[in-house]
């Protein structure tokens, strides 16, 4: 409810304030506050401080909590089955960095999950799965180990498993820059299961493993040295996320470098060891790496690897904030 203050007393305090501490009395009933008094978090501030932190969980600690989930709960109570990766940073509820987040999750043979639609943007990892296929605006496409699956915000999805085996992917979604900003949307299908319109292998929603290698046998290698072969996923729907997958060569190091973007890893296969900050952390495929904004990230492959990335670097651009430095 809004205050109703009374003007004619404030205007009267503020002309009889005779100190600083009587005018900050006298403007706090206007709702103000004075710019130029020291804040525990300053307003302004020389470079990013983030209290998210560089993060790594592993695969399989994710597979054991999702197994376990699958004796205990099923799509009816769950419309996903999901583990979130929450970051470590005080405070912080369920996001995996600022803007994003991430969380592991399976589905079983014979089950298929119910659909919705959100505002915030999608796409998932899949990391093991045979059978297993999602309805993305109408098309029914695999989803297949190695694939990237893309789901645009505001779009109707659901998925279902007919093959023999769980099924495993990892989530990305912005939901944590939706929720800043404010324009939640979320709504369930009104039939439970939206109608296959196409049944399409090669959906414009879907990245293929065998697509995205045959991109990177054709990409250049980066000539300063901060990336490994690379390409970006095209999701024009999904203007807030970049999507990248690169291949790093057993023996590699990536020269560091540290931008204002958030980012979060994942090996598609591989192994290797990521040093974000002060902090190093040894991957294998499937693992996930948060490295929040302004961290400095240097990869060592130890395997022939491929490694996805997903960041707001599209957002830090088209808002002129993006900032690149490399280390010497």
């Amino acid at each position: 409810a809004m205050t109703t203050i009374n003007k004619s007393d404030a205007v009267q305090a503020l002309q009889d304030a005779g100190n600083l501490d009587a005018l900050y009395r006298a403007i706090a009933p206007l709702n103000m506050t004075p710019g130029w008094i020291e804040r525990e978090k300053p307003l302004l501030r020389p470079e990013p401080d983030t209290g998210f932190l560089p993060t790594h969980w592993r695969y399989s600690d994710c597979k054991a909590a999702l197994d376990a989930a699958s004796r205990l709960i099923n799509t009816d109570l769950a419309e996903r089955r999901n583990m979130v990766l929450r970051n470590p940073a005080e405070g912080n509820d369920y996001a995996t960095t600022k803007t994003q987040v991430n969380a592991y999750q399976t589905i079983l043979p014979g089950e298929e999950a119910r659909s919705h639609r959100h505002t915030p943007h999608a796409l998932r990892v899949i990391i093991e799965a045979e059978g297993s296929f999602s309805v993305v605006a109408g098309d029914k496409n695999p989803m297949e180990t190695g694939d990237i699956v893309l789901t645009p915000g505001w779009s109707w999805h659901g998925h279902g498993h007919d093959g023999d085996a769980p099924a495993y992917w990892l989530d990305g979604l912005d939901v944590p820059l939706t929720a800043l900003l404010e324009p939640m949307f979320f709504e369930p299908h009104p039939d439970g299961y939206a109608k296959v319109d196409r049944v399409t292998p090669d959906s414009p929603y879907r990245f293929t493993w065998e697509t995205i290698q045959a991109r990177l046998d054709g990409a250049s290698p980066d000539d300063e040295g901060y990336f490994g072969r690379r390409i970006g996923l095209e999701a024009d729907e999904m203007p807030t996320i970049a999507i990248t997958v690169e291949r790093l060569e057993a023996g590699q190091t990536t020269r560091r470098y540290r931008h204002s973007a958030n980012t979060v890893f994942s090996p598609m296969m591989g192994a290797g060891t990521s040093r974000i900050g002060d902090d190093e952390f040894s991957w294998g495929r499937g693992d996930c790496v948060a490295a929040p904004i302004w961290h400095w990230i240097e990869h060592r492959a130890e395997e022939d690897t491929v490694l996805f990335s997903m960041s707001d670097e599209n957002l830090m651009r088209y808002a002129n904030y993006y900032r690149f430095e490399g280390a010497e």
